[in-house]
Parts: structure tokens; sequence; C-alpha cells
């Protein structure tokens, strides 16, 4: 074959250039897949995505609620924790002020009885004075009544003279030991 004619044929069989058929049964095709994919295909695409970013909106949103709710009870703990610490200063100043108040209870409770105790013995001592003055009393008036009768030689068994003689000597030593005071 003549080159010429070869060149002219192979230029009619360009494989860059499609055959017209071919290009109008690819162009169909196409239409058919893009209405398919336009009318099926796409809004479940869109309905998907629209779900997911509403999702993503409300765990966001649910975030943001969660953390303002944390900081809500983060703030109320705190004012909680704040609180029981006044009220356990409050309670620690009350027992010292308590303790303080029975301390001087105590003190005023134990200077009482002290007093009270002093009070008795002084009571107990003079009581016992007086007795002692009394036993000393009838014992000197005896020695003295048996001495005055040995001297004067005569008994004094008169229990009444006895008695006066008696009262009257150690009312004389009473006053005689004031005097000398």
């Amino acid at each position: 074959m003549n080159p010429l004619v070869q060149l002219a044929a192979e230029e009619a069989q360009n494989p860059l250039i499609p055959p017209i058929p071919e290009l109008i049964v690819g162009f169909v095709a196409f239409l058919i897949v893009f209405y398919f994919l336009a009318k099926k295909l796409l809004p479940n695409i869109n309905k998907v995505l629209d779900e997911r970013r509403e999702a993503i909106e409300g765990g966001i949103e649910k975030a943001d609620a969660a953390k303002t709710e944390a900081e809500s009870v983060l703030e109320q703990y705190k004012a909680q924790l704040a609180e029981a610490r006044h009220e356990a200063a409050r309670l620690r100043q009350e027992a010292t002020e308590q303790g303080t108040a029975i301390i001087a209870e105590m003190k005023a409770e134990g200077q009482r009885q002290r007093e009270e105790i002093i009070a008795a013995g002084h009571a107990q001592i003079e009581a016992d004075r007086k007795a002692a003055a009394s036993a000393l009393r009838q014992d000197v008036g005896k020695l003295a009544t048996d001495l005055a009768g040995k001297l004067v030689g005569e008994s004094l068994e008169d229990h009444a003279r006895q008695s006066r003689t008696i009262d009257r000597f150690l009312d004389e030593v009473e006053a005689k030991a004031e005097a000398a005071r």
C-alpha cells in the first residue's frame, strides 16, 4: 500500500479520538450513572453527613453542658468545703471556750471545797479546843480543889462551892491571860 493511503487510514483511527457511536453510548451511560448518584446515593450521603454533624454538634453541646455542670459542682464543693472549715473553726473555738469555762468552774469548785474543808477544820479545831478547855477546866478545878483542901486543911467536897471556886479561879486566870496579850 501506498504510504499515503496508509497514513490516511491511520489518521482515521486515531486512538485519542474515540468513534462517535462510542461517545454517545458513553455519554448516555454517564447520564444514567449521574442520575442514579444524584437521586439515590447523594441524598443518603447527605443524610449521613447531616446526622454526623448533628451528633458532633450535640456531643459538643453535651460536653459544654457537662463542663458547665462540673464547674457548678466544683463551686458548690468549694463552698461546702469553706463552710465545713468555718464550722470546724467555730466548733474548735466553742470547745476551747467550753474547756476554759469548765476549767474555771473546776477551779471555783476546788476553791469552794477548800474553803469548806478549811472552815470545817477550823470548826473542828475550835470544838476540840473547847472540849480540851472544858476537860482541862475540870481537871484543873479538881486539882485546885484538892490542893486548896490540903492547904486550907478542910475538905471542899461541896460540889456547888467547888464549882464556884473553880470558876472564879479560872476566870481570874483567863482575865490575866487576856490582859497580857
